[in-house]
């Protein structure tokens, strides 16, 4: 298996809808602007896909969709993750099938399953379907808390690769880099601590702001990666309001709004989610102007800085 490297600013893609059905041309069109704004990764059919929501075909389509369009010029890692151990295989399975780089598998949620059976779910998912695999840690959704000891288990199995860290805590980044050096990359699952988690050896972020800001997300990593720590850290700061904006209510809500803005999709989300309410719309707008940001021309590759 040759396994691909996972680090930079990945985004989290958000799924559009138009009429209740995915929008496969909008689809295509947010992953060429992802691109020409120098993104090096895609995650579709993640937390921010309303993973949960799709079908399986559906599923299918989004991931085949992003593999297409994004023809190899950055690696497309397939959310893959399910409550149930079958499922997942399958969703690994149709991810391989669309010839995506990899997988981003989460926890399980809901049944809370104990370290034991965390570490038996990632083992059997992955013996029988080997894809390069990102491990993704969010127990504020999922309820459970995938621990060290854990990882040190996991650590054996050649297909994880990387851990999307997501507890919202760079301790646990720290920790896991202390206890385990260079044996997984180490990507933040929060937008706010992209900077934190890289000035203790993370190599990323999985983005939710990316959708809406590529080019400034990537720039943070490349400006830190160049050793302009000032550079980094100015930037990064000033994203902060419009990172925390992202989640006024849950996402994707909030960065689906900012792109419905934008003319990027429908005003869409799928049940038992809803549109953000207007005054939630207009703090995630609030947030974007006050740090400068305006949406480009139509036909062009993403928003613009308008103001430093």
């Amino acid at each position: 298996m040759t396994t691909p490297t996972f680090a930079g600013a990945l985004t989290a893609l958000v799924t559009p809808f138009r009429d209740g059905q995915v929008d496969v041309e909008a689809l295509r069109a947010l992953v060429e602007a992802q691109i020409a704004g120098g993104i090096d990764g895609l995650v579709p059919c993640g937390t921010t896909g309303e993973s949960v929501t799709l079908s399986t075909a559906e599923h299918a389509l989004v991931v085949r969709s992003v593999v297409e369009q994004a023809r190899g010029r950055v690696p497309v890692v397939a959310g893959a993750g399910s409550v149930s151990t079958a499922h997942s295989i399958d969703l690994v399975r149709l991810a391989r099938d669309a010839k995506a780089d990899g997988v981003l598998i989460v926890v399980p949620y809901y049944n809370k399953p104990s370290q034991a059976g965390l570490v038996a779910h990632y083992r059997a998912v992955l013996s029988a379907v080997s894809m390069p695999t990102i491990l993704y840690n969010i127990p504020g959704r999922t309820g459970v808390d995938l621990g060290l000891d854990a990882m040190a288990q996991l650590a054996e199995v050649p297909e994880i690769v990387a851990v999307k860290e997501a507890t919202g805590n760079v301790v646990r980044s720290q920790a896991l880099l202390a206890r385990f050096g260079e044996r997984f990359t180490i990507l933040s699952g929060d937008d706010g601590l992209t900077l934190p988690i890289l000035s203790v050896g993370g190599q990323g972020v999985i983005s939710v702001t990316s959708n809406v800001l590529p080019r400034e997300v990537s720039e943070v990593i490349r400006l830190w990666n160049a050793g302009d720590v000032a550079g980094a850290r100015k930037l990064h700061l000033r994203l902060v309001p419009v990172h925390e904006s992202m989640f006024v209510e849950s996402n994707p809500g909030p960065v689906k709004a900012a792109l419905a803005r934008w003319g990027r999709l429908a005003p869409e989300v799928r049940l038992p989610l809803v549109w953000p309410a207007a005054a939630s719309q207009k703090l995630t707008m609030d947030a974007l102007d006050a740090a400068g940001f305006a949406p480009t021309t139509p036909g062009t590759s993403g928003p613009r800085v308008t103001a430093s």
